[in-house]
Formats: structure tokens, C-alpha cells, sequence
């Protein structure tokens, strides 16, 4: 049986989970994620993931304990996947994504005070770990470091489409299910053969047969056709 390990709500480290428990406010670290697998006992497991980000660090570790783990990892994003959990998803062998989700990259952040040397650092240190994050995605898709670096200066939104042509998603959730039409309501559309061969059928309208008859004709005729056209699978009713 494939176990379930979900990653919600915010990431955060281990030291400060009791917090968001307290509270019951949704929260994912470390510690949980590592237990949830040590359960799992190699068998195969699906990380269902929606959140937003947070602690890079603890995302970070949470993409290594994924990575590591000697089981198949699916990861699904079944809402958004963004930040810190975009990386996280970018650990599953296969990584699938529901036609509703998102997922998010962008320049990791933080706080800092001093004179210019010291915000000098901490830009430096920023602009490294964005390279460390890169990683992730490179891995997953085989994009060049300076095209994700550019995307996640930009902020780049990737819905389920856009992830899959860009290879940071492997498969869209329920795609066999999407269907395409420009039409509205519940009728159906005739197949093309059917057309074609009412089309065929105009010499049937004789100026000496009433109208009716020669559309008595006509729909008897098409019922056979039809019927021949539903065993042979071309038509579904």
C-alpha cells in the first residue's frame, strides 16, 4: 500500500513545530516528513503537497530526506507548490501536478541590518543560495543555471501546462479526463462520416416524394448506418 505524506501549509524548522501544533495551524518540517518515511519502511509513498514556502533550510532538508529515501517518491501538487515547496516537489521521481495547481519560483529573501559591508554580505550569501536552489530544478528539468536564475528573478508562476513543457512536472493529474470544446450544452457533435453520407443521400429528395416521405427515407436509412457505425465503435451513445 503506497503511503501518504503530506506537506501543508507552511515549512517550517523542527525546533518551532510544537508552535504551529499548539495553535493548529498547519505547518510542515523536517521531523515530520523523516518520521512519516521511517513509517513507510521503503515501501512507495505520494508527498501530496500545498504550500506556500517558508523556511529554505527546512526545505532544503526536506528535499534531501525525499531524494535520499530508498522507496519510490511520487510527488503530487495538488494546489501550489511555491518557494521552498516548489523545491520540495522537485524531489519526486516522478512529479505530477493537478490541472488546477501551480508552481512558483523565486530568489530566496531574508533580513539584515548593518553598515554596507553587512548588507553587501548578505546580498552575496542570497545570490549564492539562489544558485543552491537552482539545483533542484536543473536536476528535474535539465534547464541551464542562468535560465532558472533569470525565472526566479522574475518570480515565475508556472501553471500545470507550463510545468510540463518546461519539465518541472512529469505528468498533469486526470489529463486523460480534459476534453476541449467549443461548444456549449449537452449536444452532441455529428462525426464527420455521418455528415458525408446525409450529404451523399440529396438525390433521394425526388420532386414527385412529399418531403416527409423523402425524410422518412432518409432518417430510416441514417438509423441503419448509425447503428452499423455504433458496433464497429465508431459512434458512443
Amino acid at each position: 500500500m503506497v503511503k501518504k505524506i503530506k506537506i501543508k501549509g507552511t515549512i517550517i524548522s523542527n525546533d518551532v513545530q510544537w508552535i504551529y501544533d499548539l495553535f493548529d495551524i498547519e505547518a510542515t518540517s523536517p521531523n515530520v516528513v523523516a518520521d512519516a518515511l521511517e513509517s513507510a519502511g521503503n515501501e512507495d509513498v505520494e508527498v501530496i503537497i500545498n504550500s506556500g514556502g517558508g523556511d529554505v533550510f527546512a526545505g532544503s532538508e526536506i528535499y534531501t530526506e525525499l531524494k535520499s529515501y530508498a522507496g519510490n517518491v511520487t510527488t503530487k501538487v495538488v494546489g501550489i507548490a511555491a518557494s521552498a515547496a516548489s523545491v520540495i516537489a522537485m524531489a519526486g521521481k516522478k512529479v505530477q501536478i493537478s490541472p488546477t495547481a501551480q508552481i512558483m519560483i523565486h530568489n530566496v529573501s531574508s533580513r539584515a541590518a548593518g553598515d554596507y559591508r553587512d548588507l553587501q554580505h548578505e546580498a552575496d550569501v542570497l545570490k549564492n543560495y539562489n544558485k543552491s536552489i537552482a539545483n533542484a530544478y536543473m536536476i528535474k528539468s535539465g534547464m541551464k543555471e542562468e535560465e532558472l536564475l533569470e525565472l526566479m528573478n522574475k518570480e515565475t508562476w508556472f501553471n500545470a501546462q507550463q510545468a510540463l513543457e518546461n519539465k518541472l512536472a512529469d505528468e498533469i493529474m486526470f489529463e486523460d479526463q480534459l476534453q476541449f470544446s467549443a461548444s456549449i450544452g449537452n449536444s452532441p457533435m455529428l462525426p464527420q462520416q455521418v455528415i458525408d453520407t446525409i450529404r451523399n443521400m440529396k438525390d433521394k429528395f425526388s420532386p414527385v416524394a412529399s418531403i416527409e416521405e423523402s425524410k422518412s427515407d432518409i432518417l430510416m436509412e441514417q438509423k441503419t448506418k448509425l447503428n452499423l457505425l455504433k458496433l464497429k465503435g465508431d459512434v458512443k451513445s
